[in-house]
């Protein structure tokens, strides 16, 4: 069951780079809460699946040639840890960031909770401010 999780996981985490955020039903539980912390638009959230997949497509409206790595993937019970890196390029407007036309590349780690084959809950903490400083957001 272990390396089915590492799977769901790694196929939740690619759909930041393939645009299918639908897919997601598939993998989640109708209850899933996806902390995000920091949440891109700001502070921290605990995001639905409605909530996440809008995420995700409102990542796709602002950012192109996504590319996604995973680095390093860790599994232990009903848990899987997933380092990633993902380098994509701001060509659209997202949330409150208007295109740059720069790229950027940031990692960060996603922590999920496996219940009854589906995914409950995810953590992610990222590189907000690499991923900010390298599209000439911050200084």
């Amino acid at each position: 069951m272990a390396n089915n999780h590492k799977e769901t996981s790694k196929a939740i985490l690619e759909l930041w780079g393939d645009n299918f955020p639908d897919k997601a039903t598939d993998y989640l539980s109708p209850d899933y809460k996806n902390h995000q912390m920091p949440y891109a638009g700001g502070d921290t959230s605990a995001l639905t699946v409605k909530g996440w997949q809008q995420l995700v497509a409102d990542f796709h409206k602002g950012f192109s040639n996504t590319k996604l790595e995973i680095l390093l993937q860790i599994s232990e019970g009903d848990y899987v840890c997933t380092r990633w890196r993902i380098t994509a390029t701001h060509t659209g407007k997202f949330l409150q960031y208007e295109a740059t036309g720069k790229t950027s590349s940031w990692t960060g780690v996603h922590t999920d909770r496996y219940k009854d084959g589906k995914m409950v809950e995810s953590w992610v903490d990222w590189d907000k401010y690499t991923f900010l400083e390298q599209l000439g957001l911050v200084e």
